[in-house]
């Protein structure tokens, strides 16, 4: 059996399937996917940590789909900015993981994590998934992993 490490960016994911199909994306269907017939070495969705009641529900339900929660802070900058990306975090959980799945996979259309891909493929020799809204996943990303499947319709929640 293949084991798989998961790394879901939550606000790339929500941000493109909203702005794709308006609609939300159905990490149960995604949970099922990406793991049929695959152990779970590690399973982590990283979002940015408002503080509301709405979204800690969300949190509760991707715990009880099986994921472990990652929070940052939500930073507003003086200027009316907003700060607060899991880029970095993400990066060094996965190559950190690297060693212990045979499939890596990513959930994000940023084209930051091409460099990441690549470094897993080749370096660790793992297969990389990656997971995206096609027209919004940066080409760069998409050529650099192993396998690229796109968010649909199967993916969303109706």
């Amino acid at each position: 059996m293949l084991k798989v490490a998961i790394f879901v960016d939550v606000q790339n994911v929500y941000y493109t399937v909203r702005e794709a199909y308006r609609k939300n994306f159905d990490y149960n269907k995604f949970w099922t996917q990406a793991t049929d017939n695959r152990e779970v070495v590690s399973a982590f969705c990283y979002a940015i940590d408002r503080g509301d009641q709405k979204q800690r529900e969300f949190q509760n339900i991707l715990r009880a789909i099986g994921f472990d929660v990652k929070l940052k802070p939500f930073i507003q900058r003086s200027d009316g900015s907003a700060k607060g990306d899991w880029d970095v975090g993400i990066a060094l959980d996965a190559i950190e993981l690297a060693e212990q799945a045979d499939v890596i996979v990513l959930v994000s259309g940023d084209g930051d994590f091409d460099l990441l891909a690549n470094k897993i493929r080749v370096k660790h020799g793992k297969k990389v998934e990656v997971y995206g809204v096609p027209q919004l996943t940066a080409a760069s990303l998409i050529n650099e992993a192993s396998e690229f499947i796109a968010i649909d319709k199967s993916l969303l929640l109706s």
